[in-house]
């Protein structure tokens, strides 16, 4: 069997503030060596995401782990919430071997770390197995310790799983031998006659849906696939069951997040691009170049957008303490002042390019130009469309979505104040809608 291994050297820079909590963090995580508050594993852990299936349930022709949104794979989204873990070590994805090379276009693509390829079997447990397997295989060199103590079996099309309860997975496999998540049932388990009537149904508070992640020690994984049928390996799908059948392993049951669903027909992919769309915009970062006027719009900016469910960093530059954003950011807000606005969004967006970060996701730049009190609403002097147009064009190209809002200074405070809620209003949805086909529109606040 051969198994691809790729991996890729990221920026270990620390973000300046706890990550928004959520389902993924609005900063990139991944790349930092964070756990959670208190806690430590000291044992090797590694994964195994199962990603053989045809999807046939979507509907689609391309199966589901391997189906896009926001420019970016399913199997993406999962193999980044596993590499944000600092503490686990390889994670090994199962492909059909038709899917190989596409797979390890991603890992490329999107510059994944501590990545193996591991080509599939004819079935889940199969697959599974090689897994496990490819986890296992060491030089000659390399001693048996160096095996995964624990190995964590995870669907890749479940994109929402957290480290917090990756580390009670992990945890409770080391102590029992194995562990697994299990979630309420939703509705009633019923059972039919052959002819098609109810028979009886089940006592629903006395049964739990099984789901993933599952976690087992390395040998008890390998000794139950060892030791299994054939009739196992072809029809089976509980990994749990075969640890206890197998190993007379008896896995603890741990109840999980209701965000551990599993994509599985075309509808819950717009679920899923809505969830990371309202995650990546919880937050932006806006530049102000220390001009006064920008430095109020901000601040007045700060205390509207709060009403939108959204956090404002303001800072004068991304210099110096302050270029923590641009590896960490996803939003960027430049207020410009004036007639010098293209060298200012110029410079965000070189900046951006400079950094030389691995985007995961496009970042969102919106540029607010504030023109003088005394400044007519549409003037020659405002920005050239075709201006704004060519240099989003260009930042395009480089995975940078840029927009423009255009605001007027008003002396009347009212009209003033239900302007400024308008431009929130504007970046807000831009930020969040972080559609491509806008890029380089000039709005009117």
């Amino acid at each position: 069997m051969e198994v691809r291994h790729v991996n890729m050297q990221g920026d270990n820079r620390e973000p300046e503030r706890p990550a928004h909590p959520g389902i993924f963090p609005a900063r990139e995580a991944d790349k930092s060596d964070r756990q959670p508050a208190g806690r430590s594993v000291d044992f090797s852990v590694s994964v195994v995401l199962p990603a053989g299936g045809t999807g046939e349930r979507t509907g689609l022709q391309t199966p589901k782990q391997f189906c896009s949104f926001l420019g970016r794979p399913l199997i993406s989204y999962t193999i980044q919430a596993f590499e944000r873990v600092s503490w686990i070590q390889t994670i090994a994805v199962v492909v059909a071997e038709e899917n190989v090379d596409l797979m390890m276009d991603v890992v490329r693509r999107f510059q994944h770390r501590r990545v193996q390829v591991v080509p599939g079997g004819s079935t889940r447990h199969r697959s599974i197995y090689n897994g496990v397997l490819a986890l296992g295989e060491k030089e000659e060199e390399e001693e048996e310790e160096e095996r995964p103590k624990v190995v964590i079996i995870h669907d890749a099309v479940r994109p929402f799983v957290e480290e917090d309860f990756l580390y009670q997975i992990a945890m409770a496999a080391k102590e029992q031998g194995a562990a697994g998540a299990i979630r309420p049932l939703v509705s009633t388990v019923i059972a039919t006659t052959s002819e098609g009537y109810l028979d009886h149904s089940l006592e629903r508070v006395k049964y739990r849906a099984s789901e993933m992640p599952q976690g087992f020690t390395y040998d008890v994984i390998y000794r139950a696939y060892q030791r299994c049928s054939e009739s196992d390996f072809e029809f089976g799908t509980e990994c749990l069951h075969l640890a206890l059948q197998y190993c007379g392993t008896n896995a603890k049951l741990i109840e999980g997040p209701p965000t551990l669903w599993k994509v599985t027909y075309k509808r819950d992919l717009a679920a899923a691009e809505s969830i990371i769309k309202e995650t990546l915009s919880r937050s932006a970062c806006v530049v102000t170049g220390g001009s006064t006027e920008a430095v109020s719009l901000a601040e007045a900016l700060r205390k509207a957008v709060g009403a939108l469910e959204m956090e404002l960093d303001v800072v004068p530059d991304l210099t110096g303490d302050n270029a923590g954003y641009l590896l960490t950011g996803w939003n960027f807000i430049r207020v410009s002042v004036g007639d010098s606005w293209l060298p200012e969004v110029e410079a965000v967006l070189v900046a951006l390019k400079e950094a030389n970060r691995a985007l995961l996701h496009p970042p969102v730049v919106v540029w607010v130009r504030l023109s003088s009190a005394d400044e007519p609403s549409v003037s020659g002097k405002v920005a050239e469309p075709a201006a704004i147009v060519d240099l989003a064009s260009t930042a395009k190209l480089g995975n940078i979505l840029l927009y423009g809002i255009q605001l007027h200074r008003s002396q009347d405070a009212g009209r003033w104040e239900r302007s400024v809620l308008k431009v929130a209003e504007m970046a807000s949805a831009l930020i969040r809608g972080r559609s491509p086909a806008l890029v380089g529109q000039l709005l009117q606040a």
